[in-house]
């Protein structure tokens, strides 16, 4: 027998004709190669991390993160030409993709990535079908394996025994491989052994470890790397997390997280995507919600750049929800949008946007610039403050779920997305986020503390995303969202853009009092033209809350701010964001 078809070949069908088990040997054969050509392309940019840490070449950090967002969509595309090749005139023939189905199922068995292997060949079958709902027939709906099929050979973290913590500390940064040497291990090794002991004391454990398990592999993102494991401390078992920087001098250890609120925060929604190079990524996610129980599987994986398959894990989730709860989609709260309708499930914490069709005369974006700010924000870097969105496509969903203002919404609002008959709603293109509190909502109910708190992180996120290279466009506090951390992050990206593409200018001083009361400005302004002063009058906000942001981010009001900001982001420098709070990291700083 002849060597099976890759990914970029096209198979003739010509006589003779090939039955439909040889087609569907062929085919999956194709898909399995395709996937494994895939795997290992992620492999090797996601192993470059290492390297560009251990170089500080964090321009490179930032362009393999680029390149390997695109990888998986090029690879399913190519590899649904290449089908389409072989099979011809019978593409869609479901007989065909059932066994192929099969076939395929029995030659992933033995891998440690299954889970990734079904989703990438569902993704090979929508771009062939375009399917409306699902079909267990000929896409793996549900995985074929509960539990991982094959074996595994070697855990995939490394077990410390009891010991003194300062030495624990130092053999697990030392094992850690990072390729360059530490200014002073040793140090770093005490002052984290200090903040452990007090962490164990703090949750009623003797500040004795009794055993620590690392994760073999070192996460990386951005400019950081992070070691991440658990201590065994009696009944204790307490996340670690050890922060890495690699300042000129060497590489310093910077924060030690110890909690699950602090890891779920590191792992958040909000942030790109970690580059981590593991063999088997079922084992290394239940590993991580050991840690974050109340982490969603999708999130996880998700947060490890597998977003195809996080994807998938958030459908099989809301499929469960619905079956085991009587929820019913109702409009999300908050302000109506002026560009999408946004609905959600009560007791499933993600929010469903769809485009509208016409959008009004005060918003000048089209529906395809919308989609591609979309874009924009999946292949930039996050920072913390831009929730993550996940694209979907002929989702359908039943009707007797909808209250009827949503299904009104949706038919008057959103025809060229959505159609609707007697049983299902199918919703052509969607974006499904993580459901947050409106800022402007979280304000009027909150108490004094935490409003001021809010308000406050409110500037830190706009400080974030103008050293990110992000300018929201339209900074009202509706636009704006807080997480169950009482993280404030920006959801609404219609007018979102580059901070280099805007003019920020100082307004100009009036030749006479009468022209400030004018209906029109008396100055010219382009189309890209921000005035900082002018966020003071649409701030929203009064009282002590005022005075807290004010206190705070005074100087986000003037232009020189944003320019001093954008004059940084265009000579090329990475700003410092760290995706963990000051007080998890160690004194003195070294900079």
């Amino acid at each position: 027998m002849g060597p099976s078809p890759h990914a970029g070949d096209v198979v003739s069908t010509e006589s003779p004709a090939l039955t439909d088990s040889r087609l569907a040997n062929l085919g999956a054969r194709l898909i399995a190669e395709a996937y494994d050509d895939f795997e290992n392309r992620f492999r090797i940019v996601t192993r470059r991390a290492r390297v560009r840490f251990a170089e500080r070449d964090w321009k490179g950090m930032a362009a393999d993160a680029r390149e390997r967002l695109d990888l998986y969509e090029r690879a399913a595309r190519r590899t649904a030409d290449s089908i389409r090749g072989l099979l011809e005139n019978r593409t869609q023939d479901r007989m065909v993709w059932a066994g192929m189905k099969a076939v395929y199922s029995g030659l992933i068995m033995g891998r440690h990535d299954w889970e990734l292997a079904e989703t990438f060949f569902n993704s090979v079958t929508r771009r062939i079908f375009t399917t409306v709902g699902v079909d267990p027939r000929i896409e793996f709906v549900d995985s074929d394996y509960e539990s991982p099929p094959s074996d595994p050979v070697t855990p995939i973290h490394r077990t410390y025994p009891a010991m003194p913590i300062p030495e624990l500390v130092r053999r697990i940064l030392r094992d850690s491989g990072l390729g360059a040497d530490f200014v002073d291990l040793d140090r770093d090794a005490a002052r984290a052994a200090e903040r452990i002991s007090e962490h164990l004391r703090s949750v009623g454990a003797l500040r004795v470890v009794d055993r620590c398990e690392v994760v073999d592999a070192v996460f990386y993102r951005g400019k950081g790397a992070y070691v991440i494991g658990r201590i065994y401390s009696g009944p204790h078992v307490v996340p670690l997390v050890l922060a890495l920087l690699h300042p000129p001098e060497g590489v310093v250890l910077d924060a030690v997280l110890l909690t699950e609120n602090q890891l779920s925060i590191l792992f958040s929604f909000t942030r790109s995507y970690f580059h981590v190079d593991v063999d088997r990524p079922w084992d290394l996610i239940r590993f991580l919600r050991s840690l974050m129980p109340r982490k969603r599987l999708a999130e996880l994986y998700i947060s490890l750049g597998h977003n195809k398959h996080g994807k998938t894990s958030l459908y099989r989730e809301l499929k469960a929800h619905m079956l085991t709860s009587g929820d019913r989609f109702v409009l999300a709260r908050g302000a109506r949008g002026l560009v999408m309708v946004v609905f959600t499930l009560p007791g499933f914490d993600v929010v469903f946007k769809v485009i509208k069709d016409r959008f009004p005369p005060q918003k000048t974006t089209t529906r395809s610039q919308v989609k591609e700010k979309y874009r924009f924000v999946f292949t930039h870097d996050r920072a913390g403050r831009l929730v993550d969105a996940q694209e979907f496509n002929y989702l359908a969903l039943p009707r007797d779920r909808f209250e009827p203002e949503v299904l009104d919404a949706l038919i008057t609002e959103c025809a060229r997305s959505v159609d609707v008959d007697e049983e299902t709603v199918t919703i052509r293109h969607c974006y499904v986020e993580r459901r947050v509190i409106p800022l402007d909502l979280y304000l009027r109910h909150a108490d004094l503390a935490l409003a001021r708190e809010a308000i406050v992180d409110y500037g830190n996120a706009l400080r974030d995303l103008a050293a990110s290279g992000i300018f929201p466009g339209d900074l009202l506090l509706k636009n704006f969202g807080v997480t169950r951390h009482g993280r404030v992050v920006f959801y609404d990206y219609d007018e979102l853009s580059p901070l280099t593409e805007v003019n920020f200018r100082h307004l100009p001083d009036s030749p006479d009092p009468e022209v400030d009361m004018a209906p029109q400005s008396w100055f010219s302004v382009g189309p890209t033209d921000v005035f900082p002063a002018e966020f003071s009058t649409f701030l929203g906000v009064k009282g002590a809350i005022r005075q807290a942001f004010e206190a705070h981010h005074a100087e986000l009001f003037d232009a020189d701010w944003w320019r001093s900001t954008q004059e940084r982001v265009e000579n090329g420098e990475m700003i410092e964001i760290y995706p963990y709070d000051s007080r998890a990291r160690l004194e003195p700083r070294l900079r």
